[in-house]
């Protein structure tokens, strides 16, 4: 149960951020070099995990 309650606070949670980013958009004011940079890390990330198997 609690793992369905932490699951469902994430979503919302998602939800809202993305709503968020189609508000910041919808105005032309989205930082596309720290959107960039955050799905590099993301990208990295998973590489690594995948490479290296730790994490």
């Amino acid at each position: 149960m609690i793992r369905f309650v932490i699951i469902a606070v994430m979503v919302i949670v998602a939800w809202l951020l993305l709503l968020k980013l189609f508000r910041q958009m919808k105005e032309a004011r989205v930082d596309w070099t720290g959107i960039a940079t955050i799905i590099g890390f993301i990208v990295l990330a998973i590489y690594l995990h995948y490479v290296t198997g730790i994490g």
